[in-house]
């Protein structure tokens, strides 16, 4: 019987193929691994920290511009209370958006929209959804305007550097109110004063115009796309800083 004797040169040849091969499946699997931790790490954070926005209207000009990206503390207003100045998202009380319809999308775009949305880098949901700034907390009695175009809080007249207004127009709303802020009720109103339908303009919606706590997502705390827009959204706690809190609240 005649033996066989393998080349020792092709018995390391294979087990350089079989330690390379395990070695790609182990890369493949931690590279996996990764992702998915990933994965699961920003859908944490964006379920219960920080989510994404897009700006699709210009009511909040200039301190927002159509299409900016904006990231939201979610941890407000549960964990952290909403304060005056504050740039929230709410979801629509009623009303004020008019109904849309829903786009449809290559299954491909749809797949990559879900993923993108589901770890906060996109907001499928932007257009259900509105920004503008937080004027009167609950119990705030909100005025306007006084004889310089001011709007007041509690008595206290508010210089509001933010506004945008119309060339040569120095009053900060187009029409006069007076409204009292119900109990975990917000008054908010856009930066864009004559072109934003804000809560001045839906007192004949549910809730009168006011914006209930609950259905404030979170606050805008900054821009981040484009990378020329970016920066840190201002609650201008000055402006609001002589503001009593009302008797009994």
């Amino acid at each position: 019987m005649t033996d066989i004797t393998v080349p020792a040169d092709d018995t390391s040849a294979r087990l350089r193929r079989r330690s390379q091969k395990k070695g790609a499946l182990l890369f493949l699997r931690d590279v996996l691994v990764i992702f998915v931790v990933a994965l699961l790490v920003s859908f944490l954070i964006k379920t219960f920290l920080v989510r994404s926005f897009f700006i699709p209207s210009s009511s909040m000009e200039q301190t927002l511009q159509i299409d900016d990206r904006i990231l939201v503390n979610e941890l407000v207003p549960d964990l952290v209370g909403v304060q005056r100045g504050d740039v929230v998202v709410f979801r629509d009380p009623g009303g004020w958006l008019p109904p849309t319809a829903e786009v449809e999308q290559p299954p491909l775009v749809a797949a990559v929209d879900w993923v993108f949305s589901a770890v906060g880098l996109s907001a499928s949901d932007s257009d259900d959804h509105l920004i503008k700034r937080v004027i009167g907390l609950p119990g705030d009695h909100v005025v306007c305007c006084n004889a310089l175009g001011q709007m007041t809080v509690n008595g206290v007249p508010l210089n509001e550097p933010y506004v945008t207004l119309p060339a040569g127009v120095a009053t900060v709303s187009k029409d006069a109110f007076d409204v009292t802020v119900p109990d975990n009720s917000l008054w908010v109103m856009g930066d864009n004063r004559y072109n934003s339908k804000d809560s001045r303009y839906n007192r004949e919606q549910p809730g009168n115009g006011f914006v209930p706590v609950d259905n404030v997502v979170g606050r805008a705390f900054v821009v981040s796309w484009p990378s020329s827009h970016w920066g840190w959204l201002d609650n201008h706690p000055s402006v609001f800083a002589g503001i009593r809190d009302p008797e009994g609240s």
